[in-house]
């Protein structure tokens, strides 16, 4: 039981950065529009979210200390200041959505409408930060998230044709859709998956656990059980909608549609787990992010920080996240839709990734703060072909954002 909860922090992180309240949407779009001609962007992404998360959480081990922390002083401050700007901007907009995550999740299970709802989400996320301890969150939300395994499970109750479900495999473009509506969705499904907060919260998270040298094996078993698996969801959810949707010609423009494919499946008690699990999801991504913005926040400017911390002890680290909550709340107050923001931060972190991916690959490789433990030659190719992958989902994000309209 030690052993199972121990994979918690990497289920809580893969569940807040692959299945938020942007990629139940998204991957249902992606499905509803391409079928499974996209599942390859996701199965790069995980294995480059993998790599860099695994690189993190042994430089929190072995240093004993977050990797920002450490990107701030190894690189100086005006590297660290953009790379601050860049992960903070992009947290900022998706606890932003995730509020207005629960919120939705909230309204499909009790027809109040999602407005209402926002205040209590936003006080019931800095309740769990203040008041509950970090080993308690990260395992109580994580694996009550793992009830969007309900995805996986409709697939078969679905009873699809498996022969036609392997031939969209295959990465074509559609005849409706167009190369560049192709190509900009992969790059919003890479960027989902790459999010920067996801490495910022880990590392951060294994100095709260006080990882060591002694945990390294620990650290990897997060990452291969945890983002996999969130990998997994994503893909499930995606599948669904290729068997549901796209025959029927749906347009999916909001959460409830996403669900729809559960619901028909697995009917009343099929429904019920996933709506758990969306609120699950979607409060463990606003959790992950709150918290990553005072994270990165506190790690720049030298504040004492971590939950394990009274907040009279760290009160910036704490009235830094209250701030966020807060302008999160004011934006959702003027009626934005959250799925929007949301989509539009996964693409933002698109173009932020090489800030935070190059830094990381710098400090993974400087014997000054990993001794024996920097990089092997195997992991520093593979770093170096992400980078370039990551470079050129950089430098398209935006003129495909325009070109196509943010995808529509």
């Amino acid at each position: 039981m030690k052993r199972l909860l121990g994979v918690a922090l990497g289920i809580l992180t893969a569940i807040g950065g692959f299945v938020d309240i942007g990629d139940l949407v998204t991957n249902a779009v992606v499905g509803s529009r391409f079928g499974l001609s996209l599942v390859w962007v996701v199965a790069v992404g995980v294995v480059g979210i993998c790599l860099f998360a695994n690189m993190s959480g042994r430089v929190a081990a072995v240093s004993g200390r977050a990797t920002f922390e450490v990107i701030r002083e190894r690189l100086g401050a005006r590297a660290g200041l953009a790379n601050l700007a860049a992960s903070f901007l992009i947290n900022l907009m998706t606890v932003t959505a995730e509020i207005g995550g629960i919120a939705l999740s909230l309204q499909l299970a009790s027809s109040v409408d999602y407005l209402l709802w926002i205040p209590v989400a936003a006080v019931a996320v800095w309740l769990v930060i203040w008041r509950v301890r970090f080993s308690i969150m990260e395992n109580v939300t994580g694996l009550l998230g793992l009830t969007l395994v309900i995805f996986a499970v409709a697939v078969f109750l679905l009873k699809p044709d498996w022969g036609a479900l392997a031939g969209q495999l295959a990465p074509t473009v559609p005849q409706q859709e167009t190369f560049w509506s192709y190509s900009y969705y992969a790059i919003a499904l890479f960027g989902a998956a790459m999010t920067p907060y996801e490495v910022f919260f880990f590392s951060s998270g294994a100095v709260e656990e006080k990882w060591s040298v002694k945990d390294l094996a620990q650290s990897r078993i997060n990452v291969l059980v945890g983002f996999p698996l969130g990998g997994l969801l994503s893909v499930s959810i995606a599948v669904c909608a290729a068997i549901v949707l796209l025959p029927a010609g749906v347009s999916v423009t909001s959460l409830s549609q996403v669900v729809l494919p559960v619901a028909e499946g697995a009917g009343k008690l099929g429904l019920a787990f996933v709506l758990v699990g969306m609120v699950a999801a979607t409060f463990g991504a606003a959790l992950e992010t709150t918290l990553s913005s005072g994270y990165t926040l506190a790690q720049f400017f030298g504040w004492s920080w971590g939950k394990f911390r009274r907040p009279a002890q760290a009160a910036r680290f704490h009235l830094s996240m209250i701030v966020c909550l807060l302008v999160g709340m004011a934006v959702l107050a003027t009626g934005v839709d959250p799925v929007l923001v949301t989509e539009y931060s996964v693409v933002f972190s698109a173009i932020a990734l090489p800030l935070t991916y190059l830094p990381i690959l710098i400090v993974a490789n400087d014997p000054q703060y990993m001794g024996e433990h920097v990089n092997g030659r195997v992991v520093n190719v593979l770093g170096m072909v992400f980078l370039v992958i990551i470079l050129v989902a950089s430098i398209a994000a935006i003129p495909l954002m325009i070109v196509t309209g943010a995808g529509s």
